[in-house]
């Protein structure tokens, strides 16, 4: 099962990223994404209500960014970083369904597989800071 929400969730981030860089429909990018890849409809839901969630939540999630990286503008942190903390933000102060500890790992891991040297740090510091904000 967690290899498979991981899955998920790295669609999730491809979604984000494509939309944040080249601005395409969210909703366009992650049917092309989901027809792709072969995941249940559970996990195809979840990449859904992840994507769809991050975007319509991204001005209180940038907020957040800049209040917990105020040495980082978010249009100057690098997108796959942006959109790994846009994506577990998200989860841990809007969606509730996971514990902080597994969005801020499963973030983490992203990081290692996708941004730079440095993204893992920068992910779980900002995230180490944004976790404190709910009681979970």
């Amino acid at each position: 099962m967690t290899g498979t929400r991981h899955k998920a969730r790295t669609i999730a981030l491809q979604a984000l990223y494509e939309v944040d860089s080249v601005g395409r429909r969210h909703e366009t990018v992650v049917a092309r994404l989901l027809a792709e890849a072969s995941l249940s409809q559970e996990n195809s839901d979840l990449v859904r209500e992840l994507v769809g969630g991050a975007i319509r939540n991204r001005e209180e999630i940038d907020g957040n960014i800049r209040k917990f990286a105020p040495s980082w503008p978010v249009e100057q942190i690098a997108i796959i970083d942006r959109n790994i903390l846009r994506l577990a933000i998200f989860e841990i102060l809007f969606d509730n369904k996971v514990p902080v500890k597994v969005a801020v790992s499963e973030a983490v891991e992203l990081a290692k597989d996708f941004g730079s040297d440095n993204s893992s740090r920068f992910v779980n510091g900002v995230l180490g800071a944004v976790s404190k904000l709910t009681s979970r």
